[in-house]
């Protein structure tokens, strides 16, 4: 009996093997591959981790992006495809024996679902306004629903020209807007950006600048590079300060010596351009810009001293050029020598009579000294010398309309000196009928100076630059009566602080 149990327990144990060597035959292994790329360029995407589930299984995608993983049971399972700046991507796997399974990945980057900011609103100014202020505040609203820092990027157009005002990378949901024209429409518009996703545009808006002010003071002020600025104000006389003052030119360029000529409603202007000095002209809010002269710049001794003049009706100019005087046309044609000086000296200051019939001159020599004034004819015939090689600097020159007066500066102390430094410059009016001479500086303050003196639009009073003789102190443009019947004719009113070379039409 014993034997016999043996025996089955034997039998048994055989049978438990045989079942289990054979279970162990019929399981059998396939191996998956696969690729790993961007979606939507299917560039490859390198070391990235593949993971198989159920198992723990692991490999990396090569410089190309594929993987390989080999005797994996037969079964189902799932591949995790992870890169970092990536979403996580699975798919399901069916390995069958002895076969090969090829799974693709295209992994969005993780920014995939994050969403845009929301379409800016522009608040300020009200769309349609108009009448705004030359400088205006433009303010707009717009959220990110992930909170992504947001950056702002505005266009700017007009109805004037072609011209588009483009600021980017603003992070404040406003911007200052300055330097704009008058009776000018704006259309702008903001792009907002969480660098995620495109960008997203907002509704156009407009406003239109006030009217031009008609300013009728023109005015040269420096600039923080030391370049020339033209401005235009008009000044109020119950407060007595200046206002409506307009920047016509740029920081970046070098104008100065602004003439406006109201036949043409045209302020012309000296500009630095290509190394030389030539003529220009502009609109009186700065715009449509002009160069006239081209050929034959204008140049001589001292360019802040070099004057220009318009003809009454505004058609041409004349203008120096060392030792001749030059006729031109306003649009640069008709270029034609109508004067050369006798002696050789420089022509630095003319100025054209009403009627077109008579020229004011002053010319010096290379030192800027031995000045004379004189007026001559269309035919370069002398008429009248005022001054004759004195010493001192002398300028300024103003014909008045009828003809009758000359205006004009010298320096009384006849002080001459390398830096042409002026120590007691007054003004006059000379008489070119009577001969006789007025000095309108005998009550400034000693120790100043008083240069480039304009007739006022009705020659009752005189616009001027009145400084310190020290040649470096702050300009101040005053004006003050023509006559000299009482003292009270002769008070001095200050109009403009830190401004020179003054224009009054």
């Amino acid at each position: 009996m014993k034997k016999a149990i043996n025996l089955i327990l034997i039998l048994a144990l055989t049978f438990f093997i045989n079942c289990s060597e054979d279970t162990a035959i019929f399981v059998g292994k396939g191996t998956i591959t696969g690729r790993v790329v961007e979606a939507i360029s299917f560039n490859p995407i390198e070391n990235a981790k593949i993971t198989l589930s159920p198992t723990s299984n692991t490999v990396f995608t090569d410089v190309d992006g594929y993987f390989l993983i080999e005797n994996v049971e037969e079964g189902d399972y799932s591949v995790n495809a992870a890169k970092e700046d990536y979403l996580t991507s699975f798919e399901a796997a069916t390995v069958t024996k002895d076969l090969e399974v090829n799974v693709i990945f295209e992994l969005q980057d993780d920014n995939s679902l994050n969403k845009p900011p929301s379409t800016p609103i522009l608040i300020l100014p009200v769309d349609g306004t108009e009448n705004t202020e030359l400088s205006v505040e433009l303010t707009w609203e717009s959220v990110d629903p992930e909170v992504d820092s947001l950056f702002f990027r505005l266009e700017v157009k007009n109805d004037v020209n072609n011209t588009i005002i483009k600021v980017d990378s603003i992070m404040e949901m406003s911007y200052v807007l300055s330097d704009l024209k008058y009776g000018v429409k704006y259309f702008w518009q903001i792009a907002a950006s969480d660098e995620i996703n495109d960008d997203v545009l907002s509704a156009v808006n407009t406003f239109k600048t006030k009217s031009n002010p008609d300013n009728r003071y023109l005015y040269v002020k420096k600039g923080s590079n030391n370049n020339n600025i033209i401005y235009s104000s008009s000044f109020n006389s119950t407060d007595a300060v200046g206002e409506n003052e307009v920047q016509l030119t740029t920081e970046d360029l070098n104008c100065w010596r602004p003439r406006k000529n109201q036949a043409a409603n045209l302020i012309a202007f000296l500009r630095t351009y290509n190394n030389e000095t030539h003529l220009f002209t502009m609109n009186q809010d700065g715009s449509d810009v002009k160069q006239v002269t081209s050929d034959v710049s204008v140049t001589g001794y001292n360019y802040n001293e070099i004057d220009y003049s318009w003809s009454s009706n505004g058609d041409r100019f004349i203008y120096p050029h060392y030792d001749r005087l030059y006729l031109i046309n306003k649009d640069g044609s008709g270029l034609n020598e109508i004067y050369k000086t006798l002696d050789g000296s420089y022509i630095t200051e003319c100025d054209w009579s009403s009627d077109e019939s008579m020229i004011a001159l002053k010319t010096n020599d290379v030192t800027g000294y031995n000045a004379s004034i004189f007026t001559i004819n269309m035919s370069g015939t002398i008429l009248k010398t005022i001054l004759s090689n004195v010493n001192g600097a002398a300028g300024g020159l103003n014909i008045s309309v009828d003809n009758k007066l000359l205006l004009y500066s010298h320096d009384i102390s006849e002080f001459e000196s390398p830096n042409n430094r002026q120590l007691d410059t007054h003004i006059f009016i000379t008489s070119l009928i009577t001969n006789t001479t007025t000095d309108l500086s005998s009550d400034k303050v000693s120790g100043t100076i008083d240069i480039d003196p304009r007739f006022s639009p009705n020659e009752a009073q005189v616009i001027f630059v009145n400084t310190s003789n020290d040649g470096i102190s702050t300009k101040s443009i005053y004006r003050m009566n023509s006559e000299t019947a009482s003292d009270a004719q002769l008070e001095r009113t200050e109009l403009f602080v830190d401004a020179f070379m003054p224009d009054w039409e």
